[in-house]
C-alpha cells in the first residue's frame, strides 16, 4: 500500500515538473481567490475596473434576482439554498476568470519602501 502511494507521489511530481507547475512561483491565486470570497475583486486587482463593476453588478443582480424567484416558488423555505448555489457557481466562475487573467498577465505582489504594491507585467 506504501509502496503505491509513493509511486503515485513520484509520477505526479515529475508531471508537476514537465508541465510547469513548479517552474516559478505564481501569485495569480490572490486575484482568484479574491473574487472567489466578493465577485469583481479580483478583477479589481487585475486593473480591469470596467470589468470588476460588471461582476460584481452581475452577483448582486444575480442574488436579488435569485431570492425573488424563491420567494416565489411554493417551498420557498427549501429553494433558498439555490440562491447560495448560484452565488457560489457566479464566485467560481469570477475566481476562474481573474485567475486567468493574473497569470496571463504575470501578477505579483509585495511590499516596497512606501508600502504595498502590484505589478503586471506583459
Amino acid at each position: 500500500m506504501t509502496k503505491r502511494v509513493g509511486v503515485v507521489c513520484v509520477i505526479v511530481s515529475l508531471l508537476a515538473v514537465a508541465f510547469g507547475a513548479a517552474a516559478q512561483p505564481n501569485e495569480a491565486w490572490i486575484p482568484g481567490v479574491a473574487s472567489l470570497v466578493l465577485p469583481g475583486l479580483g478583477q479589481f486587482l487585475n486593473d480591469q475596473v470596467d470589468k470588476a463593476f460588471l461582476h460584481l453588478g452581475i452577483a448582486i443582480a444575480l442574488d436579488v434576482g435569485a431570492y425573488y424567484v424563491a420567494s416565489l416558488l411554493p417551498f420557498s423555505y427549501y429553494s433558498y439554498p439555490l440562491v447560495g448555489l448560484a452565488h457560489l457557481l457566479w464566485g467560481l466562475y469570477s475566481g476562474y476568470d481573474a485567475y486567468t487573467v493574473a497569470k496571463d498577465r504575470g501578477f505579483t505582489i509585495g511590499a516596497t519602501e512606501n508600502g504595498l504594491t502590484f505589478a503586471v507585467s506583459f
